[in-house]
C-alpha cells in the first residue's frame, strides 16, 4: 500500500514543480491585473476546481487580497448580479470543456469584467476573449487511470498560491496586517500578544529584598507558586533572580542554605524582557537559555512582573 501512497505523492510532487517554467509573461498579467484590481478578485470553478478555487479566494481574502468564490451555476442563475463594476474574475478548468463556464464567459465579457483563466489546455477555444491564461498543465494525474483529479488540482492550488503570495508582496502586506485579520487562534495570539498580557503582576509577581535570606525568599516563591523571586536593592531596582532550580543545586553543596543572604546564591544580573515585548519573542528566549521563567522590567529595571512558561503554553505559544 505504501507504494502507492509513495508513487502519488512522487507525481503530484513533480507536477507542482513543473509548474515553475509556467511563471512566465502570462502570469506575471496576471499578476499585474490582481494587483490594479479596484474590485474583488471573483474565483470561479466548477467541481473539483471549484473546491480548489474556495481554497484560493479563503488564502487571497487573508492575505490582503478582497475575494469572493462565485459559482458558475449558480451565477447563471442570479449571482453574476454580486459582481461589481471593478471586480475580476479568475476562472479555474483544467478542460475548459464544461457547458457552465462556456455559458457564463459571453456574459462576462458583455459586462466588461476582465478575466484571468488558470487551465490545462490553454488553447481551448473557449478562452479566446479572455484577457489572461495561465498554463497549469501536468504530465499526469497520480490516479492509476490518468482520469481522476489529483496532480491538475494540486497544480492549480500550488500556482493558485504563488500568485497570491506574489500579490500579496507587491500590494505591502505585512505581518501586522496579517495579525489585523486573523485576531483569534493561535495565529493571532503569536502576532498580537505582548508579555503585558500574560505575565503576572501584583501579588502573583514575586520579589524579595536584597537583605532577604534564602528562607524567606522561599516562602515568596511558595505563596505564589512561581517558583522564582526576583531581588531588588533598596531602590527596588532588579539585581537578581532566584529559582526552585537554582535552591535544589545549591541544596547539593551546602544544606544550611537557607540561613545564607539571597544575593549570595541569586543570578546575579539576571536576563530580563519588558512589558511591551511580543510574547512569541520572549518565548523564544525562555527556550533558547532553557528557563522556565523570567523577570518583567521596566525601563529603569524595576520587575514589573514574571512571565512564566506555563502561562505562554496555556496561551499557545512556545
Amino acid at each position: 500500500m505504501t507504494n502507492i501512497a509513495k508513487q502519488t505523492l512522487e507525481i503530484e510532487a513533480k507536477a507542482v514543480k513543473e509548474q515553475i517554467k509556467h511563471l512566465n509573461k502570462h502570469f506575471d498579467e496576471a499578476v499585474s491585473l490582481i494587483q490594479n484590481c479596484k474590485g474583488r478578485t471573483v474565483i470561479m470553478g466548477l467541481g473539483k476546481s471549484g473546491l480548489i478555487g474556495r481554497k484560493i479566494s479563503a488564502t487571497m481574502s487573508s492575505i490582503g487580497i478582497p475575494s469572493v468564490f462565485v459559482h458558475p451555476s449558480e451565477s447563471l442563475h442570479g449571482d453574476l448580479g454580486s459582481l461589481m463594476k471593478d471586480d475580476l474574475v479568475i476562472m479555474l478548468s483544467y478542460s475548459g470543456e464544461t457547458a457552465e463556464i462556456k455559458k457564463v464567459l459571453p456574459v462576462l465579457k458583455t459586462m466588461g469584467v476582465k478575466v484571468i483563466v488558470m487551465t490545462g489546455k490553454v488553447n481551448a477555444s473557449v478562452w479566446q476573449n479572455c484577457d489572461c491564461i495561465i498554463d497549469c498543465s501536468v504530465e499526469k494525474e497520480a490516479c492509476p487511470y490518468n482520469l481522476a483529479p489529483t496532480s491538475s488540482t494540486t497544480a492549480l492550488l500550488a500556482m493558485g498560491d504563488a500568485l497570491s503570495l506574489t500579490v500579496s508582496n507587491l500590494k505591502g502586506f505585512n505581518k501586522e496586517h496579517f495579525a489585523l485579520f486573523h485576531p483569534l487562534g493561535a495565529i493571532g495570539k503569536k502576532l498580537t500578544m505582548h508579555v503585558s498580557d500574560i505575565m503576572r503582576t501584583g501579588r502573583q509577581n514575586p520579589v524579595v529584598k536584597q537583605s532577604a535570606t534564602v528562607k524567606e525568599a522561599l516562602l515568596v516563591m511558595t505563596a505564589t507558586r512561581v517558583g522564582a523571586t526576583s531581588v531588588v536593592d533598596s531602590k527596588g531596582i532588579i539585581i537578581g533572580f532566584f529559582t526552585d532550580g537554582d535552591l535544589r543545586r545549591c541544596l547539593q553543596e551546602d544544606e544550611k542554605i537557607l540561613n545564607k543572604r539571597i544575593t549570595q546564591v541569586m543570578t546575579k544580573s539576571p536576563r530580563t524582557v519588558i512589558a511591551g515585548m511580543l510574547a512569541v519573542d520572549a518565548a523564544k528566549i525562555l527556550k533558547e537559555y532553557n528557563i522556565d521563567n523570567m523577570p518583567v522590567v521596566d525601563k529603569n529595571g524595576k520587575p514589573l512582573g514574571i512571565l512564566d512558561q506555563g502561562d505562554l503554553l496555556s496561551e499557545g505559544i512556545s
